[in-house]
């Protein structure tokens, strides 16, 4: 049985395929069609898709869509009416996106895809992304956690699922609870990511990266916003947001009153914190210490707030694993403290946790519980992309005139490599499968030696060209994890694999790596050699070589653009930055 998923029209479209309950392809269209965020209709998604398993869509059984329009209809509607006359503009905007793509999905699918009518089905947004997370899990039993800005009413969602692994039951999905919209944590994480100067459902990542310079000052502003109850639900003082009924501010004048003049993207973020020798009583510095500390205020906030709702969720499920997805699932400051400060002892996250994910979870879904399928897949790793092969290579290679050497030999290929890194040089890591989702976790990434402090800002400022208080990830072979980290079990550790948790290193270990060693932490990603034998083997070497079994990884990518797919992208990202080395498949790349 072949099911095609799809997600789109909002943001990050995505196409995934399974063949009998297992994933066979998934990609973002941002990967293609090289717009960041892309939210079009993902045709060269789904060909991708269809091209890896070598079927045709007059081959596919379903194809299932992971919400249902009529009801983010329902709700659009309504809250547009309720807001009027604030909401005109935004009203006459949203009936031209919907009357024009929104509301027919079905014919989109029709159309793009080429299956009849009665082939496609429609899954509720967050039962999507929820199934993304449960039955992509190794788990027979879990509670389940939900938490994004909106799908079509709900916010957040809490329930339990059982598996059938064996085919003696069945599996079973069911969310019990829910927030519903314009009450949205992950809305009001978006309206302060907009304050700070970044795009919403872009910068989210940057608010988290902002906050460690910051200290939680402005809590007590935040109550007056946002109250959260020891039972995890919660409540919006929407006196001070304008998301309900406009497109373009997510916050109003009242919350610029109370918080001040918003941040301004351009302006340098510099403190005492980011650079020791700065003047504390600089009006610049002073004002980038503010937006520091409004940063960490809205960021325990969010922590505070999840762990009260798992909390929660464990006593009314009595379960000790759980499964979460949905956009705030990827804030890893909040993920590294759930095994620590809430009775769950496994927790698994979707690694696509946002909108693209449940582009999985609606396949799954429709094959475990509307079809009764058993459970046969767990996902062990990430790389669910496209790949490329030498011929690929050195044609893409021809067309640059860049020199190159062709190393064929594994282990020679990896010393090569490493040798460059231990030289001081930055390189370009391109193997195999392009990840699925917005981590680069080595099949895409920028390579480079992190006991070199000054690592941080060439890659910041020559490479990524991006702002310099930005982290970088370390990741770590898997059986030296608990050397360098404060963490128990690193070989459980779902989170840890998909570069999904922050965890504190170490005290006298963590100063061997200054580059990837933000304020105490790091966003890690652990790597075990079946995962991906060669990404691994790069690691050890250098460990080897030096007693530290780390490197930086950072996503193989400018600012501003998807992460690289192909050859050819790969190869105008690398004659467009300062990165010295491109390992492209067995070819080495220099300039």
């Amino acid at each position: 049985m072949y099911i095609l998923g799809i997600s789109c029209f909002y943001h990050d479209a995505a196409a995934v395929l399974l063949h009998d309950g297992r994933l066979v392809a998934a990609a973002e269209e941002e990967r293609f069609s090289r717009l960041k965020h892309d939210a079009a209709f993902p045709r060269q998604a789904v060909a991708f898709c269809l091209k890896t398993a070598g079927i045709t869509a007059a081959e596919l059984d379903y194809v299932v869509f992971y919400e249902k329009p009529l009801l983010k209809f329902e709700r659009i509607l309504k809250m547009h009416l309720a807001s009027f006359p604030r909401s005109w503009r935004a009203f006459g905007e949203a009936m031209i996106a919907w009357a024009g793509d929104k509301l027919w999905v079905k014919t989109h699918i029709q159309q793009g895809v080429g299956v009849p009518s009665e082939k496609i089905l429609f899954v509720d947004h967050h039962v999507s992304h929820a199934a993304s997370a449960f039955f992509a899990s190794p788990f027979k039993e879990a509670a389940l956690l939900t938490i994004d800005g909106v799908g079509e009413w709900t916010t957040a969602a809490r329930g339990r699922a059982t598996a059938d692994w064996d085919g003696s039951g069945q599996n079973v999905l069911t969310l019990t609870e829910e927030q519903r919209f314009p009450h949205s944590l992950g809305l009001l994480y978006s309206a302060f990511t907009a304050f700070l100067g970044f795009h919403v459902n872009n910068g989210e990542y940057k608010v988290m990266g902002m906050s460690p310079y910051g200290e939680p000052r402005y809590l007590d502003k935040i109550e007056k916003l946002f109250k959260v109850y020891d039972d995890g639900s919660f409540w919006t003082n929407m006196d001070y947001f304008s998301y309900h009924y406009s497109h373009t501010n997510t916050y109003n004048q009242k919350f610029i009153d109370l918080f001040g003049p918003p941040r301004v993207h351009s302006d340098d973020f510099y403190t005492s914190k980011t650079n020791p020798e700065v003047n504390p009583n600089d009006p610049q510095v002073k004002q980038n210490q503010y937006y520091a500390d409004v940063a960490a205020s809205i960021q325990l906030m969010t922590e505070e707030t999840l762990l009260k709702m798992l909390c929660a969720l464990h006593r009314e499920t009595g379960l000790t694993q759980v499964c979460i997805a949905g956009g705030v699932g990827l804030n890893s400051k909040a993920n590294g403290r759930i095994l620590k400060e809430t009775p769950f002892t496994d927790v698994f996250i979707q690694p696509a946790a946002g909108d693209s994910g449940g582009a999985l979870g609606a396949a799954l879904y429709v094959y475990h519980v509307l079809q009764g399928q058993r459970r046969q897949f767990v996902q062990e790793h990430n790389y669910w992309g496209a790949a490329y092969d030498d011929a690929d290579i050195k044609q893409a290679i021809a067309q640059t005139g860049f020199r190159y050497e062709v190393v064929s030999d594994e282990a020679q290929l990896t010393a090569t490599a490493v040798d460059d890194i231990l030289q001081g040089k930055v390189i370009a890591w391109f193997q195999g499968r392009f990840e699925w989702g917005p981590r680069a976790l080595g099949s895409r990434s920028i390579i480079a030696d992190p006991r070199r402090a000054e690592m941080k800002e060439i890659i910041n400022a020559k490479i990524k060209f991006r702002e310099p208080f930005r982290p970088f990830a370390p990741v770590i072979i898997e059986e030296a994890v608990a050397d360098y980290f404060e963490m128990d079990c690193p070989e459980n550790n779902n989170m840890a694999r998909f570069m999904l948790t922050v965890e504190r290193f170490k005290e006298a270990p963590g100063q061997q790596v200054p580059a990837v060693n933000h304020l105490g932490t790091g966003r890690l990603q652990s790597v075990r050699r079946v995962w991906n034998p060669r990404y691994y083997d790069l690691v050890h070497q250098f460990g080897q070589a030096t007693g530290v079994p780390i490197l930086i990884n950072t996503s193989f990518n400018l600012r501003g653009e998807p992460i690289v797919n192909t050859p050819a992208n790969a190869l105008k990202t690398f004659g467009n930055s300062d990165l010295d080395t491109l390992v492209m498949g067995n070819y080495i790349i220099r300039k």
